[in-house]
């Protein structure tokens, strides 16, 4: 894309996470899909992706390690999560064809909002025109998503479509035991075990208790035992 366009203006400031990168997403049976996503983000791959899969699977995740490896090859790119921005006008779509990504994450957050799908639609064809790459995420595939405008589900099944597969459970404790080794301190078994029967299932949640209970450990000057879970999680 020409550098001569000014850069678009959010009404939001959307912000990328650190970790979430490629090199710090658990594969399992997305490896294909993860091949896929780093040519697209590099200007390589296919035009438009799709992503769909249950809560928790890594869409997020997915779609801002895609705007970091783009960026990292000098590529203009912009995340989008609709969850956090439906609040606002359909006419933070425009002007994205002067960007060379475009991410839109909770994509289902649109569906069965007449403006917001007429704004995605013409989006779509722009981006199309200007050969930018679209990257798009949700819960559903495109056929299940109650689309009310026809022609935007169909638009939407013209690139790949992937679903994301979840995370085994192992793969989640290993994630876990080797996000806590990156950052000095280990996780025993009955520590891990306890996280994984109290607290929420999806990868992404389970990261964020490990946040907090190292802040917090490192505010106490505590180990991290069960009872620190306790006391700091309050479960």
């Amino acid at each position: 894309m020409s550098d001569m366009n000014p850069p678009v203006q959010l009404p939001l400031g959307i912000s990328l996470r650190e970790e979430a990168r490629f090199e710090n997403f658990i594969l399992g049976e997305n490896g294909l899909l993860c091949q896929s996503l780093k040519a697209s983000a590099q200007g390589d791959g296919d035009q438009v992706v799709y992503l769909w899969g249950s809560e928790g699977c890594g869409r997020s995740h997915l779609l801002q390690a895609m705007c970091h490896e783009a960026d990292d090859a000098q590529r203009q790119t912009l995340y989008l999560p609709m969850a956090e921005l439906i609040d606002f006008d359909p006419s933070i779509f425009d002007g994205l064809e002067q960007m060379d990504l475009v991410c839109i994450d909770d994509l289902n957050y649109i569906a069965g909002k007449r403006p917001w799908e007429e704004a995605l639609f013409h989006l779509f064809n722009r981006l199309r025109a200007s050969d930018v790459n679209l990257v798009l995420a949700a819960s559903e595939r495109p056929s299940y998503m109650n689309f009310t405008l026809a022609d935007l589900t169909s638009r939407l099944q013209w690139g790949l479509v992937f679903q994301v597969q979840p995370i085994q459970e192992n793969e989640k404790i290993e994630t876990l035991k080797a996000r806590a080794k990156s950052r000095g301190f280990e996780l025993s078994d009955e520590v891990l075990r306890y996280i994984m029967h109290h607290g929420k299932r999806d990868l992404t949640d389970l990261l964020k208790v490990l946040d907090q209970l190292d802040h917090a450990s490192l505010s106490a000057h505590r180990r991290i035992t069960v009872p620190f879970v306790k006391q700091v999680m309050g479960w």
